[in-house]
Formats: structure tokens, sequence, C-alpha cells
């Protein structure tokens, strides 16, 4: 559903933002190997996620990647959907095709409708915070 990026993106975030309420700061060698990401690859996605102002990049000996606390409660889902996958998750067809619209719907528009608004609300009304809150931190694996 989401390209490799955001994927990436989003289990970054994630395993950054456990690591930002332990006070920690975190390498990109320690972020690519817990999101079991090639290291480049990583450092091109939090270059993304950086840029947008969704984590900060501390250089130095004590540096590494962080996301600003009270920004925990702000960050949505989407906010990273959007950095990676921009709007075509909500808009483009379920089937991938170019004519698909209420017009002349595909034979999954009307229930891949529900289906992206589902989705899109979801993203929309999960902060980083409310998922922290949600998982047992235990029990997440972020590695496929």
């Amino acid at each position: 559903m989401f390209s490799n990026s955001c994927e990436y993106g989003l289990r970054a975030i994630i395993f950054i933002a456990q690591q930002t309420t332990q006070n920690n700061k975190v390498s990109l060698s320690t972020i690519s190997e817990e999101i079991n990401s090639p290291q480049a690859f990583t450092a091109k996605v939090l270059q993304k996620l950086t840029r947008n102002n969704i984590v900060k990049s501390i250089k130095g000996p004590y540096g590494g990647f962080e996301i600003e606390k009270d920004k925990l409660e702000a960050i949505t889902l989407r906010d990273v959907v959007d950095i990676f996958d921009g709007d075509t998750i909500y808009t483009r067809c379920g089937l991938g095709l170019t004519q698909c619209n209420e017009n002349s719907p595909c034979p999954l528009h009307h229930k891949f409708v529900k289906i992206r608004e589902e989705l899109k609300n979801m993203l929309e009304n999960t902060t980083l915070s409310g998922l922290l809150q949600a998982l047992d931190s235990n029990l997440l694996l972020l590695k496929r």
C-alpha cells in the first residue's frame, strides 16, 4: 500500500519516538539496524524527515536523531505518508487504472473509496504520541 520509503519512514519515526521518550538520541546505524534497512537508504529517508521538520538531526559525538517531545502529540502518520507518497494513496484507482473516476468507475471503485476514507481518517487521527501509548514497546518489531 505504501512505498518502501514511506514504510521505512514510518518505522524510523516510531523507533526514534520511542527512543526520544527515553531521552535517547539514536544514530543512523542504530536506526538502520533496528528497522532492517540499508544504511544509505535509511540516510535518505532520515534526510527527508529532517528537511520536513519531523525529526531533528544533532551533529557531534553526543548527537543523533530525535523528535522534539512537544511534537510527538502533533505529528500524525499522515504527515509522514504525505512526505513520501503524497496524496495519491487517497486519490488513485485501487486497480491502478488511469480512467477510473465517479463517472467511469472500475469494478472496485466504490468499495475502494470507503477504504481510502477510512485509511485517511486513521492516518490523520493517529499521532506519534497516541501510537506510542497504544504500543507495547517490548512486542513492537520494526524489522521485516
